[in-house]
C-alpha cells in the first residue's frame, strides 16, 4: 500500500441480480480472496443492468478495483465516522406533564 497513490487490480468477480415480487437487489463478490477498504472503488465491466421481472441470473464478469492510499483511507475513516454521528439525536429537553 502506498501513502498517496493508488494501485489498480483487475479481478474475476460474480454479479448477481435478482428481481422478483419477493427480492430487487444486485450483488457483486470479488473472486480475488481480498478484501475492499474504505476509500477502494470497483468498477464492473459489462454488468447487466436489471433481468426481466420475476426472474434472478448470475454472472461472471471482470472489476477494476482502484485501491485506496493510506491517506486517502485514513480521510474516509474520518468522514464516514463524522457523518454517522449526524445521525445520532441526543435530547435532553425538560418533560413536564400537565
Amino acid at each position: 500500500m502506498s501513502w498517496i497513490g493508488k494501485t489498480v487490480v483487475e479481478v474475476p468477480c460474480t454479479v448477481e441480480i435478482e428481481h422478483t415480487p419477493e427480492s430487487l437487489h444486485a450483488h457483486v463478490t470479488l473472486d480475488a480472496g481480498f478484501e475492499i477498504e474504505p476509500g477502494d472503488e470497483v468498477q464492473v465491466h459489462d454488468a447487466p443492468t436489471l433481468p426481466p421481472f420475476g426472474e434472478r441470473i448470475v454472472v461472471q464478469r471482470h472489476a477494476t478495483v482502484t485501491r485506496a492510499g493510506a491517506i486517502e483511507r485514513a480521510w474516509t475513516k474520518l468522514i464516514a465516522h463524522l457523518e454517522l454521528t449526524e445521525l445520532y439525536e441526543v435530547s435532553f429537553s425538560e418533560r413536564r406533564s400537565l
